[in-house]
């Protein structure tokens, strides 16, 4: 019956749009002598044909965009200008982005709206009456440890308005298994509150040592067993400043690991290459606090992307087995300025951050407790994870400290690209031992999404160098793409 409907109504728009067909046994009426004779408007709208075998007049020449509002030429601006400063800096690592992803990523999403794709996709993997929920595989690959696919899973306004659920479940083998389930509940005035749980277990962490001198070549794998409870309140301020309290508990064991042909941890120990870190033979189950106190004068987006950024956390923690010998606390500083050179979301940063792990008792800290830079550990607020283009867990101590100069642009829906270069390092407490030429470089590109806190895809190629002091030679690179982890 619907398709009769639909038929009945094609044919009864194309009556009502036809100018009159008459029946195969009527004559066909004259037209009026009004109608015969064409009007100067008709004429106008469409000109008499030239005759036959007549010459072809070349096209009329494209006439150029009128002045309607009298003011000339829109001005360069000096952010135009500035902008080919970056240009011509990262034109290395501009040419081949822009002329090897940028460009042709685009033509193949222009290429998969064209043929509705998304759509299909979003039909195919939401369902609910609103696609409020559903189920997407993913995966992740990073270059020197284990790959991983699985799930993500999501379901906004789950029990009731304002409340999202997100699951992430990822495998490998039977000794790489992890999954994170987080609630989320949006009140009125934009404040949340968050539960989170996790669990991870992998045998393919790497560790270098500890300390601002380690070397590539002392690569060996630990594995963990990992669970994490926590209630995050997240209270937005003003534009882009926030204040975030939560409370948890963590509770990890180690192991010896492997990942290709790299020794493990108690082999690289053994062999005398480092001593055996500190909380590794007994591991800790730990109750944290902490609070993030973030000044950002940034607009929401599609708002201009200019502003600077202030913030400071803390985070405290003690390990219930061992206490109360055995207590810490992490500290952190940061700041950036921010500046959209045209107002497009093309902007150019620049950040100093600083990171602190200090004991409480008489116990030291946990070595996975300790400042860590690499990969994608992420900073405790919203500032870049420090120092990419290494593999994550390279550089851990007591203290760090990194500059971050960043380039960041939209590419597509929901897409940006990202030049990154870092100059940094661990170092021992309260930066005790800071010298410039100890100092290492690191340098990315990378493709992320920006649709999504709990969940994001990127595509990042990095590397990174010994320290200056040793001719900052590039000793590792990093490739990584997919959903990222945990």
């Amino acid at each position: 019956m619907t398709g009769v409907s639909r038929i009945a109504v094609a044919v009864l728009a194309a009556s009502a749009t036809s100018t009159g067909v008459a029946r195969a046994d009527e004559p066909s009426p004259s037209p009026p002598v009004s109608a015969a004779l064409p009007s100067p408007s008709a004429s106008a709208a469409a000109p008499i044909p030239p005759p036959p075998g007549a010459p072809l007049l070349p096209p009329s020449p494209k006439r150029h965009l009128p002045d309607y509002d009298g003011l000339g030429p829109r001005p360069t601006t000096a952010g135009e200008v500035a902008l080919w400063v970056p240009r011509v800096l990262l034109a290395p690592l501009y040419l081949p982005t822009e002329y090897l992803i940028r460009r042709p990523l685009g033509a193949a999403i222009s290429a998969a709206e064209r043929a509705d794709l998304p759509n299909a996709l979003y039909d195919f993997f939401a369902f609910g009456p609103d696609h409020k929920a559903g189920i997407v595989p993913v995966a992740f690959l990073d270059f020197g440890v284990y790959p991983s696919v699985g799930l993500y899973a999501f379901w906004d306004d789950a029990f009731f308005k304002g409340d999202n659920l997100r699951l992430h479940a990822s495998i490998w083998t039977s000794d790489w298994l992890a999954a994170s389930l987080v609630q989320r509940i949006v009140f009125h005035g934009k404040d949340s509150v968050q539960l989170k749980l996790l669990g991870v277990r992998r045998p393919d962490h790497a560790f270098f040592g500890i300390g601002p001198t380690t070397l590539e070549s002392a690569q060996s794998r630990y594995g963990e067993d990992k669970l994490d409870g926590e209630v995050l309140f997240d209270l937005p301020i003003w534009r882009s400043s926030k204040i975030d309290l939560g409370v948890g508990i963590r509770s990890a064991t180690f192991r010896n690991g492997h990942y290709g042909r790299d020794p493990g941890i108690l082999q690289s120990v053994a062999a005398g290459v480092f001593p055996l870190p500190d909380g590794f033979a007994q591991g800790y189950t730990a109750e944290y606090n902490d609070v993030l106190v973030a000044l950002d004068s940034r607009r929401p987006y599609p708002e201009d992307g200019s502003g600077v950024r202030v913030e400071a956390q803390a985070e405290q923690g003690n390990d219930v087995r061992q206490s109360p010998g055995s207590e810490w606390i992490h500290t952190s500083a940061g700041a950036g300025g921010f500046w959209d050179v045209n107002g497009y979301r093309r902007v150019l940063s620049l950040s100093a951050l600083a990171m602190f792990s200090d004991p409480l008792g008489t116990q030291p800290v946990p070595f996975t407790e300790l400042v860590t830079f690499g990969g994608d550990i992420a900073s405790p607020g919203a500032f870049p994870a420090p120092m990419s283009g290494f593999l994550p867990g390279r550089m851990v101590d007591r203290s760090g400290a990194v500059g971050t100069l960043r380039y960041k642009w939209p590419i597509g829906p929901w897409l940006d690209g990202s030049l990154k270069a870092e100059v940094g390092n661990v170092f021992g407490e309260h930066l005790q031992g800071f010298e410039t030429k100890l100092l290492r470089f690191s340098g990315s590109f990378g493709i992320e999404s920006d649709s999504s806190v709990d969940s994001s895809f990127e595509f990042l190629f990095g590397f990174g160098t010994e320290t200056f002091e040793h001719g900052a030679q590039i000793d590792s690179l990093r490739l990584a793409v997919g959903v990222t982890r945990f």
